[in-house]
């Protein structure tokens, strides 16, 4: 059993169970959670089912936290609870906070070692799983249904999923939204400025479209990348301005390069790769697009709204309840490049609509999406969770 110092039994100690914890929308959320909430009274650890990445883990600025990596390898996860087990009896966590449905099967170890928390987030689907239907996936949450004691649902389609679906009781379920730092994300001045790299900072008068994510099949850059090519067909004169910025790496790299040679679109195109100053990059463009499958909140569009940029998304997931359509943005029909280049056209054509877009978003992002309010709430979660007061 680890001794645990005076100083930390005053603390409540969550263990936050994540598949990976690596560059990602949800990973992000974990980072933004820790760095804010009161270290007075809370202490964590982070446990990946497979790999901490240790450059990813350095955007944890508190220096208590613990990282563990678990190497699961392939296949179902049962295979790890006996280390699970292990580490949860070790460590005495109040709270075990396991995510989306990779995590869940964690949260049968943390009721057999007796942990009194058991919290799990769904933050959205996967590719394989766009909008929550497959019967193999329901069944499996519904299995791990008795060894959860609260969930958090960060959109409002996965709370009616949860309940409806799943049959989680109200009582037994949290709506959280993701939040953002609008002190960091901040609307940018006169002119866009420039992005540390980009091959279109010495172009004078471009028009910059960009999107920050994963280079996967379930954020479709593809859709995007084809989009832009359709837009620069149907507005010659009003796309030659236009350059387009893709934020991210991942394993659909290869099809994007091959589609934008394809598209012969190499000079007015550029893969900027993964990044870690997103806040620098949304001052350099003029608007930001979204084109996933499918999407819990994503953190991405409200960083940008936060930016005071327009955004384009597909309506899927939970995108809808972030982006007011025709007053912050548009919302588009997912694998529909022709009508996201409509809007990209819109906005090209009329950059004063683009710019009043931008600050409705911002002004959004700053009654509903603190940050601040959503770290509260989930403190609130966990205390309500702990077997003691803290």
């Amino acid at each position: 059993m680890i001794q645990t110092p005076e100083t930390d039994r005053d603390r409540l100690l969550v263990m936050h169970v994540v598949f990976s914890f690596a560059v990602g929308g949800l990973e992000n959320g974990v980072v933004n959670l820790i760095n804010r909430m009161d270290p007075r009274r809370f202490r964590h650890v982070v446990v990946a089912l497979t790999t901490c990445d240790p450059a990813f883990c350095t955007r944890v600025t508190r220096p208590d936290v613990e990282f563990i990596s678990l190497h699961k390898p392939p296949g179902h996860g049962f295979k790890l609870f006996p280390a699970l087990y292990r580490l949860f009896r070790q460590y005495t966590p109040d709270v075990v906070h396991t995510r989306n449905l990779a995590a869940l099967e964690a949260s049968f170890p943390a009721w057999l070692a007796r942990v009194p928390g058991r919290v799990h987030g769904e933050h959205g689907w996967d590719v394989t799983d766009p909008d929550g239907t497959n019967p193999k996936y329901q069944l499996i949450r519904k299995l791990y249904r008795p060894f959860v004691g609260h969930y958090i649902a960060l959109s409002g389609h996965l709370a009616v999923y949860l309940t409806d679906r799943i049959g989680v009781p109200g009582a037994d379920l949290t709506r959280i939204c993701n939040g953002v730092d609008v002190a960091r994300f901040l609307v940018r001045g006169e002119g866009r400025a420039p992005i540390a790299g980009s091959p279109f900072n010495e172009t004078p008068d471009v028009w910059v479209i960009g999107t920050v994510g994963r280079l996967q099949a379930v954020k479709d850059q593809l859709n995007l990348v084809a989009a832009f090519a359709a837009f620069r067909k149907r507005d010659p004169l009003i796309a030659a301005r236009a350059r387009l910025v893709l934020v991210g790496d991942g394993p659909l790299r290869g099809k994007i390069e091959q589609l934008i040679a394809q598209e012969g679109l190499q000079d007015v195109i550029w893969l900027a790769g993964e990044r870690s100053d997103v806040a620098s990059v949304m001052q350099g463009l003029d608007c930001f697009v979204l084109p996933s499958e499918a999407e819990g909140i994503s953190n991405t569009i409200l960083e940008a709204m936060a930016s005071g940029l327009p955004v384009i998304a597909t309506r899927v997931g939970g995108s809808p309840e972030l982006v007011e359509d025709g007053v912050t943005g548009w919302l588009v029909p997912a694998k529909h490049p022709a009508a996201l280049a409509e809007k990209l056209a819109v906005y090209a054509a009329d950059p004063i609509l683009a710019r009043t877009h931008g600050l409705a978003g911002r002004a959004r992002v700053e009654a509903s999406f603190s940050l601040d309010g959503m770290v509260e709430r989930y403190a609130g979660v966990y205390r309500r969770m702990a077997p003691r007061e803290y």
